[in-house]
């Protein structure tokens, strides 16, 4: 395997884990209106909880989309200009709100008023939101292609970006996130939170999932290989599995097969893109490929030993976060509402 080749496996992994460990949290904010709802008594201790199953480990989360981006500029720069100038609003609006939801976290605590609270908390819902739709867009636009000429420009506006596989890849994403973010409180949170996750899960699983059929479908049929038919199955099949483990109480089986589902579609997605990095839906011979915009050998060859040396402590790092915050915790271990 040649380093290109070695870099673009590398990317997807990156997108994988933060579509994975990002997700849940996406997931979390969603339904912060749904299972802490102000109308019934205790609300805002539900949502202390939720918020508090996310708290330590959500910063931590982002590094995976700093990284993959921070990968592509250096590994795959013709790609990076390419995706990233025509992407560029999407990716302003993910920046914005990911902003805008990493002071939310830090700040609705500081006041001890409900309108406060409530502000921060609509902040957090909307983000929770927006930035799965804009990754899901950007990805889904990247592999299925966008409007690129012989020098891999951009033609047209920046709508452009939209088409009817990246809605439904922005959709896809969405809808994942919040069954994931169900799953993820079933297993993080005990008593009447983790009995609410559970049947959300059960009754909405199976429609949260037909988006991201819908998009594993797409990329098959428009552009996947036999072997691609191989971890499209094992997603439909880990998905349903996951739904029918969370019926069973075992919700760790059930992010496990999260886990197994979300690698198949990357799989699936990625491997329908390859050898390109962005397919041109001007010219198939616009296309850009690995090799076309990969960088020399000796920058992928520092950043492969760097990496040899960074991914495994970043990793143990984390590990070792989610280890020490392990254990579920519901209303009995959320203390009186005070204002530092």
């Amino acid at each position: 395997m040649d380093l290109p080749t070695f870099w673009f496996l590398v990317i997807a992994l990156l997108w994988l884990g933060y579509l994975f460990l990002e997700g849940f949290d996406f997931g979390v904010g969603m339904l912060l209106p749904i299972f802490g709802s102000r109308r019934r008594e205790g609300g805002e201790t539900r949502r202390r909880v939720m918020i508090n199953t996310i708290g330590p480990v959500w910063d931590g989360n982002e590094v995976w989309l700093i990284v993959a981006g921070g990968a592509t500029f250096a590994a795959f720069p013709g790609w990076y200009a390419s995706l990233f100038s025509t992407a560029y609003l999407p990716l302003l609006l993910l920046l914005l709100v990911l902003i805008g939801r990493g002071v939310a976290f830090e700040y609705r605590g500081k006041v001890d008023t409900d309108r406060w609270r409530r502000t921060w908390d609509a902040v957090i819902v909307l983000a929770s939101w927006t930035a799965p739709a804009m990754v899901g867009l950007v990805l889904s636009a990247n592999v299925f292609g966008l409007p690129l000429d012989a020098n891999g420009d951009r033609l047209g506006g920046w709508w452009t970006i939209f088409s009817l596989p990246s809605v439904v890849g922005a959709l896809a994403v969405v809808t994942f996130s919040m069954l994931h973010g169900a799953v993820f409180l079933a297993l993080k949170t005990e008593g009447e939170m983790r009995s609410r996750a559970r049947r959300f899960a059960l009754r909405a699983g199976v429609p949260l999932l037909l988006p991201v059929v819908a998009l594993v479908l797409l990329a098959q049929f428009r552009a996947g290989s036999a072997w691609t038919w191989v971890p499209l199955g094992i997603a439909l099949v880990a998905g349903l599995l996951g739904i029918a483990r969370v019926a069973a109480g075992r919700e760790g089986q059930a992010f496990f097969l999260q886990a197994v589902a979300l690698t198949s579609v990357v799989v699936t997605l990625f491997g329908s893109l390859w050898p390109n990095v962005i397919p041109s839906t001007v010219d198939p011979a616009f296309s850009l490929s690995i090799a076309d915009t990969a960088a020399s050998d000796y920058p992928l060859m520092i950043m492969t030993w760097v990496a040899a040396f960074g991914t495994p402590a970043v990793m143990i790092y984390q590990g070792w976060t989610y280890w020490v915050f392990r254990k579920r915790i519901g209303t009995k271990h959320i203390p009186p509402v005070h204002a530092p």
